[in-house]
């Protein structure tokens, strides 16, 4: 058995001799041809152009003597001169070109008429004959030798020509009968190539077509075929190791299963052990496992997809972690839901974490659905009984403030430094829990709506410079430059002024504590689709990336803060207020360069538009 390597050598192999024998035969024929030709050319041509030239040259000397006869003496003899060393240049070339049998003898007899001829012609010349006399020499003696030296030189000629003529035939059957054997080889050449695709066929593409078919079967799931192969070569070896692989392969796939199996019974159990509404769905949006919570409460179950349900909040906290709009890595989490469930209220929080492989592609979805109704009314206990105990705080804090304001007056007697410094620092921090008990109940008046807002269509130009007026006199006395970068066509939005100002207040004093001297303060504005963003930046110390997360908390301080950074509630009251508005906060912030706040309230015009469509 040959192998694959031997295979293409023999088809190779016999194109080369193939086209080997055609090119040897064609340098052979063409160098036959090339004889015949040469022979054409060299041999007789220049035998022709000598008889032809030897034949004008006897005429020019005839007409010479023709001269001679006539009188002009001196122009016959410069003719036949001229012409005589013509005639014997042309004769030596016919001498030494003989080429055919009995040209030589021709030669030789054209020689000897000549050598008579020139004799004759030399006596007559110098004889002093009469006219009458030379007439009859001329036409008795030399006429005849013209003539038989003509017919000599035209006898070689036509020799000559015949023997070019044949030497042309002979060339053109050279070269009919080098195309018919040229034909012949291509004919050959062809049916061997046609034979070679053949082989070619089956010893190699058709082995090749059966693999390439037994893969798409395999890429189809089909790990139970065969390929048959009766070959010996390297297409059957890998036939072999083909059938090898895909024994592995069914192993693997027995093992794997088994093991995916036992995963999934183990995850399952393991799911249904969970008490919070977990499932995973694949990019189609089919669920593909469940906790027993998710099934019994939001009918999440095994095969059903997540656009057959009624919960669109759903399907749009899928949608936006399968189409990566949520941060690979990130949760992606939605609005608080109301969901009733065995006639009770709850309140969950759904999101969605995306499940991706080694080449960070979504491969899957985890839904999360947190029940957080616990935690909403603790909150609301939380913030209850904060309201409850600020106010209960504020009347006593209210005589210990009065009492305090009297003892200093010294209404009620003097007083010595010592107790002057103590009452002093008394009243300082009684003054700081007011604040703090005014803030509290200022962030419990919003968040129970009992703070009723007033709001109405406000130019934003105004807004920030009543903020602005209000802290110039303090940046000057610090030496901070207070500026502000607005566009000319902010439009207007829509606002409780003396709300704004409390942010404005809270965030520019923040600010100013925060901002060294010789720094800058800007409050700029930016239009956006349906609001528009006030932005509060400064110079400042900054605030480190992991503390801007909770900055908006409620008595959340930054630690290390080598400045007394108020009560950490400032920030809160902005958050609130803004959010009582429809409106965003944001900080960005960057350690050593400055930080920035911002919020965002509702554009009028856009406002109007949507509730005046046909405006």
């Amino acid at each position: 058995m040959l192998s694959l390597r031997h295979k293409l050598l023999v088809g190779f192999g016999g194109l080369l001799l193939i086209m080997a024998l055609i090119g040897i035969r064609g340098i052979m024929q063409v160098s036959d041809l090339r004889g015949a030709i040469q022979a054409i050319m060299s041999e007789n041509y220049r035998s022709v152009v000598a008889c032809q030239d030897m034949k004008e040259a006897i005429e020019r000397i005839d007409d010479g003597a023709l001269f001679l006869l006539l009188g002009y003496r001196q122009d016959g003899l410069i003719a036949i001169n001229r012409n005589v060393a013509e005639f014997e240049k042309a004769l030596d070339i016919e001498q030494h070109n003989i080429t055919m049998p009995g040209e030589g003898e021709q030669a030789a007899q054209l020689q000897a008429l000549f050598n008579e001829y020139k004799s004759l012609m030399v006596t007559w010349e110098d004889s002093p004959l009469s006219s009458q006399d030379l007439k009859r020499i001329y036409f008795t003696e030399l006429k005849p030798l013209f003539t038989q030296i003509k017919d000599t030189a035209e006898r070689i000629l036509s020799m000559n020509q015949l023997n070019m003529h044949q030497a042309s035939q002979q060339a053109r059957y050279k070269a009919a009968q080098a195309r018919r054997e040229m034909y012949a080889l291509l004919v050959l050449g062809a049916f061997l190539a046609v034979g070679y695709v053949f082989l070619m066929g089956k010893w190699i593409l058709r082995p090749i077509k059966r693999l390439t078919s037994s893969v798409d079967e395999i890429r189809q799931g089909n790990l139970d075929l065969v390929v048959a192969s009766d070959a010996r070569d390297e297409i059957g070896h890998l036939s072999e190791a083909f059938n090898e692989m895909t024994v592995s392969l069914r192993e693997a796939r027995r093992s794997d299963e088994a093991r995916l199996l036992r995963l999934q019974h183990s995850a399952q159990q393991t799911f249904n052990s969970l008490p919070n509404v977990v499932a995973i769905a694949d990019l189609d949006g089919t669920i593909e496992m469940a906790t027993e919570t998710a099934r019994n409460i939001f009918g999440l179950k095994r095969g059903i997809r997540i656009k057959d349900l009624p919960y669109n909040w759903l399907d749009d906290v899928f949608e936006r972690a399968r189409t990566g709009i949520a941060k690979p890595g990130e949760k992606d989490t939605a609005p608080i839901i109301q969901h009733f469930h065995n006639v009770e209220e709850h309140y969950f929080r759904p999101m969605a974490v995306p499940i991706l492989d080694n080449f960070k592609h979504v491969t899957g979805v985890i839904l999360i659905v947190n029940d957080i109704t616990d935690q909403l009314e603790q909150d609301e206990m939380k913030k209850g009984s904060i309201s409850t105990v600020s106010h209960q705080l504020k009347t006593p804090l209210t005589s210990v403030r009065m009492a305090l304001h009297i003892l200093l007056e010294e209404k009620v007697g003097p007083l010595n430094p010592r107790q002057l410094d103590l009452l002093a620092a008394a009243q300082e921090e009684s003054d700081r829990l007011n604040r703090i008990i005014e803030n509290l109940l200022d962030i419990s008046r919003i968040e129970s709506g009992k703070a009723a807002l007033e709001i109405h269509a406000v130019p934003a130009h105004q807004i920030v410079h009543e903020a602005l007026q209000s802290f110039r006199t303090a940046a000057r006395d610090k030496g901070i430059e207070l500026v502000s970068s607005l566009p000319d066509d902010l439009p207007d939005v829509l606002a409780d002024t003396a709300q704004i100002g409390h942010i404005f207040a809270n965030l520019l004093s923040n600010a100013l504590k925060h901002t060294g001297s010789g720094g800058t303060i800007t409050i700029s504005a930016s239009k956006e689709p349906d609001s528009v963003r006030f932005s509060v930046t400064d110079t400042g110390r900054g605030i480190p990336e992991q503390h801007l997360a909770s900055v908006f908390d409620r008595f959340f301080r930054i630690p290390g803060q080598e400045t007394e950074s108020g009560t950490g509630l400032g920030l809160a009251i902005v958050k609130e207020i803004a959010e009582a508005h429809g409106g965003t906060v944001n900080a960005q912030s960057t350690v050593g360069v400055g930080s920035t706040f911002s919020f965002t309230l509702e554009r009028s015009d856009v406002i109007e538009h949507k509730e005046n469509p046909r405006d």
